[in-house]
């Protein structure tokens, strides 16, 4: 079976879009609430890692497609400097001529969510499938400002990263990035605007740092382009921050944050270091509830929900699965985590060349207790996959807000250059025949414009009511 990856768009994938761009904005987006980037790539399991470990000729070619549909820019982006940058700010030289066929074949193309990676950037995307990443270590979540705009605030930090130790906590707004005015921007530009560009990994200091000064007013006058229509649907959208894939933006490159909390503004320089996410958290939010938050479907993600499930879920407590800001990432993963809550049966069917292909969960899982799946506009690719299994077998009420809408499958093929074209193949569907391309999933009970808070309440309300009932 070929490597098939269930893509979200980076920021602006429309025509006018640099490749180079929308490459390391696909890189970045892998993580989208894993202290990571913005809307997801996700890959079919082992096989997409062996094919990123093709790029160094250990594995033989795929073959690709090239007659598919899509819709991708062909503009060039040259970034700062004299000359055409890569995506750590270096000279493409020699690198870029290795993705000339990937680029040309996502060109023709004209897919939105096809991309294309010379062969260092896929070794990046492979290890951010395996939970490593370039970054601060901040997770970040749109909320409804005062005023209307939409504000910017961190929704969690990594323990022991960059933010933390610079004293970073959650709650605190976050107000510009290099001195851009980051207030009322989609949430995958700011994403974009926090991943950067930096020195070569190879050789950077993976050390942190941190400097503190007053805070300094942006003055600048940029627009952000549009969201992507699907994304819009969310007034509280999440999505990660401040890391990035480790071959686009390297350790030891910085970026300056500017924040603010209980009337105090400041700003952080971050010096990015490596990072390993735990894409899964556990918390008791009271008597009969459990909370399981997945940021993202890296490897180990599935079999980490079912472990928790296991083993750290007491008994007679209803589960509250939160995929808010998940963004995607492997599919088996996704597979693995539906099998956590059902006894075997049909997670989703997908096409492929024209064929029909079924997705099972293995039998085993606990299909009894009382189960919310909570989404919203930051909910991607192989979370709606398992979002829509969940509601479509009657297996949990799905609350929040309607999700993304990402519902088409890529396989990610190796060139003759070595670098790699990832192009669409079709579309999944739901166990009961639903699209998710374009549509998402609606929840049964709506919360829109809502706080996180009063979200994850109404959650907890309807999970009290389902565990009355059992």
């Amino acid at each position: 079976m070929s490597g098939l990856w269930f893509s979200v768009p980076p920021p602006d994938s429309g025509r006018g879009t640099s490749r180079r761009l929308r490459r390391g904005a696909a890189l970045t987006l892998v993580f989208a609430s894993v202290l990571g980037t913005g809307a997801a790539t996700g890959s079919w399991g082992d096989e997409a890692r062996s094919l990123a470990g093709a790029a160094d000729g250990s594995a033989g070619r795929h073959p690709v497609n090239a007659h598919l549909d899509g819709s991708g820019g062909d503009a060039k982006n040259t970034g700062p400097g004299s000359g055409p940058q890569d995506d750590t700010g270096r000279g493409r030289g020699a690198e870029a001529e290795g993705s000339e066929e990937a680029d040309e074949l996502v060109s023709r193309s004209g897919d939105r969510w096809s991309s294309s990676y010379t062969a260092r950037e896929y070794e990046g995307l492979r290890r951010t499938l395996d939970g490593e990443y370039v970054g601060v270590g901040i997770s970040v979540r749109q909320e409804s400002g005062a005023h209307g705009a939409p504000e910017v605030d961190v929704h969690r930090v990594q323990p022991g990263s960059p933010a933390d130790k610079a004293g970073i906590r959650a709650g605190d707004r976050l107000r510009s990035i290099d001195g851009e005015d980051v207030t009322g921007r989609p949430v995958t530009e700011v994403v974009s605007l926090l991943r950067g560009s930096g020195p070569d990994p190879a050789t950077a200091s993976p050390s942190s740092s941190t400097s503190r000064s007053s805070f300094a007013p942006s003055d600048s006058s940029a627009t952000a382009p549009a969201a992507p229509a699907a994304a819009s649907v969310a007034r509280h959208a999440s999505a990660p921050a401040a890391s990035v894939p480790a071959a686009s933006s390297g350790a030891g490159s910085t970026v300056t944050v500017g924040l603010s909390r209980d009337g105090e503004r400041w700003t952080e320089t971050l010096r990015r270091t490596r990072l390993t996410a735990d894409a899964v958290d556990v918390d008791q939010l009271g008597p009969g509830a459990t909370r399981i938050q997945v940021s993202s479907f890296t490897k180990d993600s599935g079999e980490q929900v079912r472990e928790a499930v296991e083993d750290e879920v007491p008994r007679g407590s209803g589960i509250l699965l939160d995929l808010r800001g998940n963004s995607g990432g492997l599919v088996t993963e996704a597979v693995s985590a539906a099998s956590a809550f059902l006894d075997g049966g049909l997670v989703a069917t997908y096409g492929e060349h024209g064929a029909q292909r079924a997705l099972y969960a293995e039998r085993g899982g606990d299909a009894d207790r009382p189960l919310v799946v909570l989404v919203d506009g930051g909910t991607m690719s192989a979370a709606e996959l398992l979002t829509g299994a969940l509601q479509d077998r009657g297996r949990a009420v799905v609350v929040g807000s309607r999700t993304f809408g990402k519902g088409s499958v890529q396989v990610p093929s190796k060139l003759p250059d070595g670098s790699v074209a990832e192009m669409t193949v079709g579309h999944y569907t739901t166990p009961s025949g639903r699209e998710v391309e374009g549509a998402g999933i609606t929840p049964d009970l709506t919360v829109e414009g809502g706080s996180d808070r009063e979200a994850t309440e109404r959650a907890r309300t309807v999970l009290s009511g389902l565990a009355t009932r059992s």
